[in-house]
């Protein structure tokens, strides 16, 4: 007998602004999203940034490495848009800002405060062009998208009613509140704060990477409760591979490391006036801390951060440079224990600690204890953290990380990489895929 027609696969467009090859700390999430799905079975398009906004006018926010792992079953799109906050160049300016410069910035502060306020308005007309294109040729089923920046929101929330199709919001950081100082962004009943409201409104689905953000977010719009869930952060095997047990060798000293983006919001001086201290230790007199990554996302953020780096004083510390996605791996490979260096909210994760999880090795916590990082890292058996962010705690951990690394233990390395392999981002993004293939199943 024949066959029935093939069942066609759901059809999702993924609303990204940051995006492989951007280097922004929100790509992985948006890397690890977009694959996922593709694996599961949908057809998958993204919509990100024109790659000229991160070559050109982001200087060194690329990663080419990046986008070799994007799944090539992914459709990336990256519609057209104005650069008005970025471009610098005269030449570049239209006839009104080159003529009248005063006039045109005033016209474009009054359309932010007006429409949407947030520099990266411009790119929703090729967005909702393109989709909507799109969809008449080959319908969508869904839409996703992830802020910051939020517009990715706001043109989920118009293409949702446009399409007459569900979307979901994921939130990698919160839209109208600081999470690391715990302030909010704009004043009470601005412009921001309608739109957040109109966005979780409609919404079929509000995600957040930690129930603390969650939390906030229902105390302020209880009507979308029901619709917020949590989705951690992850890590990726087929990027890292398989921990193995691999303890340090005895006559060398030890390596200490902190891998990610120095930022501005860490707490530096806590963390090096802590190994100061740690370094009266025996076991840590000749120890290295190696600090691998960007110095901030900017050009500006590089000499205010190198300056608050410890490099002349002789104490083991060196700043090694920036790396890659791809050389990730390695570096894992040649440090003994890690430094887990984050601003201090209830609201921070962070994802990094998802990669150092997977690493089975020692973890030296450096920000405050009631961290929403702090439930993910509960039960991982290598965990060293003091009590408070005070140089004498960090300088504790420090000591007690060494220990163990010294003292190497299979059986803990062993545990440590069982507890990660349950933030893998096939464990923490299934949940969600299967939520949204049954919304999309139920929506048809």
């Amino acid at each position: 007998m024949p066959s029935g027609p093939r069942k066609r696969r759901p059809r999702v467009l993924y609303l990204a602004y940051y995006f492989p090859p951007s280097r922004a700390s929100g790509v992985f999430r948006a890397r690890a999203t977009a694959n996922h799905f593709a694996e599961a079975g949908w057809d998958v398009t993204v919509h990100t940034a024109p790659r000229e906004f991160f070559e050109t006018y982001l200087e060194n926010a690329c990663d080419p490495s990046l986008e070799e792992t994007v799944d090539p079953r992914v459709t990336v799109v990256r519609p057209p848009m104005s650069y008005y906050a970025w471009e610098k160049d005269i030449r570049q300016f239209g006839k009104l800002r080159r003529n009248f410069p005063t006039v045109a910035a005033s016209l474009y502060k009054l359309f932010q405060s007006k429409v949407f306020p947030e520099h990266y308005l411009t790119w929703i007309p090729g967005v909702l062009s393109s989709a909507v294109k799109a969809h008449f040729k080959e319908k969508f089923d869904l839409v996703i998208a992830t802020g910051n920046p939020f517009v990715s929101f706001a043109a989920a929330q118009a293409l949702g009613r446009l399409l007459k199709i569900p979307y979901a919001v994921d939130y990698r950081d919160s839209w109208t509140f600081n999470q690391f100082t715990e302030e909010l962004k704009f004043e009470e009943g601005s412009k921001a704060f309608e739109w957040e409201a109109k966005v979780l409104r409609d919404a079929a689905e509000v995600v957040f990477v930690n129930d603390g953000m969650r939390q906030w977010h229902i105390d302020r719009y209880p009507y979308a409760a029901e619709r917020m869930t949590v989705v951690p952060n992850g890590w990726e095997p087929e990027l890292l591979g398989e921990s193995k047990y691999d303890p340090p060798a005895t006559d060398r000293p030890l390596r200490f490391g902190y891998l990610g983006t120095v930022t501005s919001y860490l707490p530096l001086e806590t963390l090096f006036d802590g190994w100061r201290l740690a370094r009266e230790h025996p076991l840590l007199r000749d120890a290295e801390l190696n600090i691998h990554g960007h110095l901030g996302f900017f050009p500006p953020d590089v000499a205010p951060l190198m300056e608050r780096l410890p490099l002349e004083e002789n104490i083991g510390v060196h700043y090694r440079g920036a790396f890659s996605k791809a050389d990730g791996k390695d570096l894992y490979t040649q440090t003994d224990a890690l430094v887990f260096c984050v601003p201090g909210a209830r609201y921070v994760t962070s994802g990094k600690v998802f990669e150092y999880m997977a690493t089975g090795k020692p973890i030296v916590s450096v920000h405050r204890p009631d961290i929403a990082a702090s439930e993910v890292l509960e039960n991982y058996p290598l965990w060293f953290r003091g009590s408070e962010l005070t140089p004498g705690e960090v300088a504790k951990s420090f000591i007690a990380a060494a220990e163990a690394t010294r003292a190497g233990d299979s059986t803990q390395h062993a545990l440590a990489v069982k507890h990660a392999h349950s933030y893998t981002r096939a464990a923490t993004l299934g949940p969600l895929e299967e939520r949204m293939r049954k919304l999309v199943e139920e929506s048809r």
